[in-house]
């Protein structure tokens, strides 16, 4: 991977993606299974609902256009039962393409989250490697951020912290601050 550095941003930092997840041609199809099924589903979807719609009308009018009873039935049975299933079918069909595209879309969430994660595991960890490196300078830091020690206490906080301010007995915490507990209160930098 390219090195990342502080504010800038470069295409090849990024991870990449598979070669599966292309979605240039009819081949890529062969691979993903979830684009796959939903393309089937729709399709199957998309002929039986109105093929079922289609039926349901022919069965009526065959009823509507014959005067005796028993032929009316058989074309209530075609046409209608039948055109009944294959429309609950084909919406049922439509719903299942939906589903499989929600799989798909939350699929590819999820590998996008953990390519994102990955590459912020890997700035943090060049980050932290890198030491104090990124620490301003003592001159230039807020002045209640040093860490003091009041009297021969053994807890370390900020020059500004509320628990301490009143007290004159203060020194510098030092570099060497093995045995000392932080503040919960201020919370100061340990250096």
């Amino acid at each position: 991977m390219t090195t990342i550095q502080q504010g800038q941003f470069s295409p090849q930092s990024m991870p990449q993606a598979s070669s599966r997840t292309s979605t240039a041609g009819a081949a890529p199809l062969r691979d993903n299974g979830y684009r796959m099924l939903q393309v089937v589903l729709f399709v199957a979807g998309a002929v039986l609902l109105p093929l079922g719609l289609v039926v349901i009308i022919l069965g009526w009018y065959g009823a509507a256009n014959t005067p005796y009873q028993y032929d009316q039935l058989s074309y209530l049975v075609s046409g209608g039962l039948l055109g009944l299933g294959l429309t609950f079918c084909g919406g049922f069909l439509y719903f299942g393409a939906w589903l499989a595209r929600l799989a798909a879309d939350q699929k590819e969430a999820s590998k996008r989250l953990a390519d994102t994660l990955l590459l912020l595991a890997d700035v943090a960890s060049r980050g932290a490697s890198s030491g104090a490196a990124h620490l301003p300078p003592a001159a230039t830091r807020d002045p209640g951020s040093v860490a003091v020690v009041a009297g021969s206490g053994t807890t370390v906080h900020r020059a500004d912290c509320s628990l301490i301010g009143h007290r004159d007995d203060l020194r510098p915490a030092g570099n060497d601050t093995a045995g000392l507990t932080q503040c919960r209160l201020c919370k100061p930098e340990l250096i």
